[in-house]
This record gives C-alpha cells, structure tokens and sequence, in this order.
C-alpha cells in the first residue's frame, strides 16, 4: 500500500500558498484493507475512506469510464492493480494532477509542473470532454488564480468550446452549477469566471440572462465603457473589492439583466429596466435554486439600484419608502449590502473606479434617524398636545409622519 498527497493541496503548496483541504490516494490497497487499518468508508460511486484520526479523505486509485451524458454518466473502477499514473490521469488540470509522496517527492506524469510555472491551466487529457462541470471548474480555477497570472491553454478553450458545441454543457444539474459559481464569486477576481465561459460559448447556455447584457449599448455621458456587459463585469469587480460575500457579489452581477431585453428601438436609453429586470432575476435564481436570501437581496437590487443614485434627489417620504420595501429594517445587515451593490455600480464604469459615492451616506443616515424615532415618544406627544391616545390607523400614521420629519 502506497499513500500519496494528491491535487489542490499539492499545487497550492508550490504556489506558495496553505492547503486548507488535503486529499489522499492510495495504491494498492482494497476497501477491506482500509477498514481494518480503522478507516471509515463513506463514498457510494467509488471507495473514499475517512482517517481514524484526521478525518481527511483517502481515496482508491482509480480509474473512469464515459457511460453517458452529464456529470453522473461515469463507471468507476478501483482495484490495487489501478496505478497512480492512471489515476492521475483522470484528473482535469495538469496542475491538478500533481501528486507528493511520504519523502516529499513531486510525481509529475501530466507536466503539471511546467504549466505551474508558466502560469497554464491546461486540461490533462482529452477525457476531459467527457465531464461538463470541469468547464465550470476552469473558469473558476482562472478567476481564482488570475491575479497570479494564470490563463487558460489556447487548446483548452477549443475543448470547451466543442463540448458546448456537442450539448454536454445541457446535462449539467442546478445544484453543480450553482456550487461552482458561489467558489467563483468567492474568488479574488470573480469576472475572470464568466469571462472565460463566454469565451467558450457556455456563458449562453448557463447563464444566458447575464450573455445577453454584451454588446448591448448604454448611454456614453453615463457609462464611458458603453456596453452593459463590460458594465456588469466592472460592478462585479468593484464589488468584490468592497465585500467578499458572494450573495452581495451575486446581486451586484445580476443587477441590470434588464438592460438585456431593453427594445432595440430605444438604445441606448433603458428606461424601466429595473423592473425589466425583475423577471430575470427571479427566473435565474429559481433555475438555480439559490437560497431565498440571494433572491431576495438580488431582487430588491436590481429594483431599487437606481433610488440610491438619486438620493439627493428624493423627498424624505420616497427614502423611507425605499427603506421599508428594501426590507431594511426587518432584515438584519440588507441595507448595507444593498448600499455595497449600489456603490459597485456607480464606480463599475470607465475611469469612474474611484469616484466618491455620498449617496450612500444619506441612506445611511436616514436609516438610522429612522430607528431612532420612538413610538412610544411619539404616542405620548400626541396624548400631551390633544388630550386623547391614538389608537389604530392614527398611530401608524404619527409614527409614519416622525420617521419621515426624522429623515428630513
């Protein structure tokens, strides 16, 4: 029996970095060696086994047959004949493919090595066709290694393309896809990932309500760079710099999709497109079943963007309203992440990077003013000026009119 550090914790290692997971292969051995040494065997497709102590993961070599379309469509064969050559090879990166044994040593078969240093994310052998979510994987190993410089291999890209071309990219499930995209809104540079899947044609397929936004035209005086694409990539950068919650990443990404179905006839004016929007929204988060909190923070987004811009503009009632239906007072920390996606917004567009963004502030401010208007301050003044206690609609509407003076 042979044991050897395989894949990110290896890579990270060489490029400087702490492997927060390590995995392991082991050659040579069956699933009843395993269980006798005190392992505990937890994988059903393929044997994965638990360590006694550590409770890192420890897999049989192995080796994959293509059975049919889509992520799930593999056969798996583990026996101790499998070598780690073999093993290695089933994997989708060369940088991935790396392995180190007891004494230290790099096992390189796939040049995973030289790609390293050459800053190439590389697929390892045509197998990789065979799984679509490895297409999801490169794009998120190059946003997440692009400030290091990484690319993708020319030949890689073609790959991706022909198996988007073929409809492997159709097979892949909601709940992969929407994995995979919430480590690539984790990354340092979350454009890089849709980025790369428009690049190859997948961008369309997955997430087709953001592919529409490129070439469509915006008005120059607001938006230098044009296209609402090239928008939407730039919000989603500044907001990564201002947050590193993917949710608030998402709602900054998905905050114009209504740009996207804006009538040709009106370019490159979007008049309503907040609410255009909505649908899109709605539709994206339901197709990849996100958690209710993403919908609903990308929702209110997408309508209310827009306000916040204005805020100078805005009479104090329209402020409180804003406020209420942004759920900002029943739900605890929405009206900064809201404000966070406002801000991106305003700095995502050509040489306006750094702007100052103010409006917030007033948000803020009124915000705050708001909570601190007492009701029970407010019921009383009304019992010492008239005598008599409010009751029902009347107390909503004092309370209502002191917020409002309270934002004024």
């Amino acid at each position: 029996m042979e044991i050897y550090l395989v894949g990110g914790a290896v890579r990270d290692r060489l490029l400087g970095g702490d492997a927060k997971d390590r995995d392991w292969v082991v050659v040579g051995a069956t699933p009843e060696q395993m269980t006798a040494l005190g392992y505990r065997q937890v994988g059903k497709d393929f044997p994965v086994f638990l360590h006694p102590e550590t409770r890192e993961e420890y897999a049989l070599a192995r080796t994959e047959r293509k059975t049919a379309p889509g992520y799930h469509g593999f056969e798996v064969h583990a026996s101790p004949e499998v070598t780690l050559e073999e093993d290695l090879q089933r994997r989708d990166l060369t940088i991935n493919a790396l392995a180190e044994d007891s004494d230290g040593n790099i096992i390189d078969h796939c040049h995973g090595l030289e790609d390293l240093d050459n800053r190439i994310l590389r697929h390892v052998s045509p197998a990789f066709a065979e799984d679509p979510v490895r297409i999801l994987r490169v794009a998120r190993f190059a946003a997440r290694y692009a400030h290091l410089g990484f690319r993708v291999a020319d030949e890689t890209i073609v790959l991706m393309r022909n198996m988007v071309a073929n409809g492997e990219v159709d097979a892949l499930v909601a709940e992969r896809i929407r994995q995979e995209l919430e480590k690539a809104l984790a990354t340092p540079t979350p454009s890089v990932f849709f980025e790369v899947l428009r690049e190859c044609g997948a961008l369309a397929v997955i997430f087709p309500e953001v592919d529409q936004l490129f070439g469509v035209p915006q008005p120059a005086e607001h938006h230098p760079e044009i296209d609402a694409g090239v928008h939407t990539m730039m919000v989603l950068e500044q907001a990564a710099k201002l947050s590193e919650n993917p949710m608030v990443r998402f709602a900054a990404l998905t905050h114009d999709l209504g740009k996207g179905v804006t009538p040709a006839d009106v370019l490159p004016k979007h008049h309503g497109h907040e609410r255009a929007g909505l649908p899109l929204v709605k539709e994206l988060c339901r197709r990849l079943k996100t958690p209710k909190a993403w919908l609903e923070l990308a929702v209110v987004t997408a309508k209310f963007h827009t306000h916040v811009h204005r805020a100078q503009e805005l009479k104090p009632k329209t402020i409180l309203k804003t406020l209420e239906d942004l759920g900002a007072f029943r739900v605890e920390g929405r009206l900064e992440q809201f404000l966070i996606c406002c801000e991106a917004d305003a700095r995502g567009r050509k040489g306006r990077e750094d702007r100052d963004y103010p409006q917030a502030e007033i948000f803020r401010n009124a915000f705050q003013k708001v909570k601190e208007v007492s009701p029970r301050d407010v019921i009383a003044a009304f019992e010492a000026k008239t005598g008599k206690r409010p009751h029902g609609e009347l107390t909503k509407n004092l309370i209502h009119q002191a917020r409002i003076a309270a934002i004024r």
